[in-house]
């Protein structure tokens, strides 16, 4: 197959929620009255975002819910979407089972793919989405308010787990390894939820790079501090194979939860707790938002009896 077959063959489809979609040189979307557009990217690269062994369906999943996630932290519905693929070699079978997985999840979210490029090179995927948003009501990271609540979409840490098992930091037993392996492999997008916080949340992001780092992330924009309490935070039922100080680590910065954090007046904590059981997504309260005071951290984490933990590591950083 040269590149035009190879499009045609797994990535064309008829173009839906577009005025035109993959075949000419760019697509056409009208935007609702009344709305924003929401767009962003993520590139995913062998060897740093994912396993170069990973299960391609699997791949084809992630790269899209993690821009799904994206579109659910500002609260937005997402719409299209553009792929763009360098491949190292020709593989009809991997070309298969990733454009099953990637579709997969399109369906079930009514997203549409309407354009991309595809080259030889090194694995690398990139995914730019776009959504729209009822205007003025995009959850933003810069309206946290000082003394709103901190709150988790579900439990943390399954993933992290699942990357210090691959590269050998840990074993754990086959039942475990297969658990954590789905989180990493086959997040969920929590669109029904961003969608539900407009209005309630006061600033929101998905979880990547792990808390301490992407809350850092609402504190930088809002101008505030945060405190999280660790004997509130959500561990993964599957941390209970690891060792104490590896828990913590997994919990606080694993990355790869792609869960939502998000801030809200104390004000709303019946009505979040409500929404997480009409949406069937555990909600945890796990901190609050604090003046920020000049030499200490944007984000503390406190044990139980209230005294600062010390956390020897940070969020992610492709660079460190």
């Amino acid at each position: 197959m040269n590149e035009f077959d190879l499009i045609a063959k797994y990535f064309t489809r008829p173009a839906v929620n577009a005025d035109l979609g993959i075949g000419d040189d760019a697509a056409l979307m009208s935007i609702s009255a009344q709305h924003q557009l929401a767009i962003s990217v993520d590139m995913l690269v062998a060897g740093r975002h994912f396993f170069a062994d990973a299960d391609p369906e699997r791949l084809g999943h992630k790269c899209l819910a993690v821009n799904l996630s994206d579109m659910a932290a500002m609260g937005a519905k997402p719409t299209w979407f553009t792929l763009s693929l360098a491949l190292p070699a020709m593989d009809e079978a991997w070309l298969a089972a990733f454009s099953r997985g990637l579709f997969a999840l399109a369906d079930q979210h009514a997203v549409s793919l309407v354009g991309g490029d595809t080259t030889k090179g090194p694995l690398t995927i990139s995914i730019q989405i776009a959504g729209e948003i009822p205007s003025g009501q995009a959850l933003l990271r810069s309206g946290a308010q000082i003394g709103d609540d901190v709150w988790v979409s579900g439990p943390l840490g399954a993933a992290a787990a699942a990357v210090m098992h691959r590269t050998g930091r840990v074993a754990l037993p086959p039942d475990i390894t297969q658990r954590c392996d789905l989180r990493l492999d086959q997040p969920t997008p929590r669109l029904a939820l961003g969608m539900a916080l407009r209005g309630i949340a006061s600033a929101a992001l998905d979880l990547s790079d792990g808390i301490l780092g992407d809350l850092a992330h609402i504190c930088e924009q809002s101008k505030c501090a945060a405190r999280l309490h660790i004997d509130l935070m959500p561990y993964a039922e599957e941390l209970k194979e690891l060792s104490p100080a590896l828990s913590l680590e997994a919990v606080l910065a694993g990355g790869d939860d792609y869960e939502l954090c998000f801030t809200a007046s104390s004000l709303h904590r019946q009505q979040i707790l409500a929404l997480g059981q009409s949406l069937a997504t555990p909600l945890y309260r796990v901190g609050e938002i604090i003046d920020h005071q000049p030499q200490s951290p944007l984000v503390q984490v406190l044990d139980a009896s209230g005294g600062v933990i010390a956390t020897p590591f940070t969020g992610f950083d492709h660079f460190k």
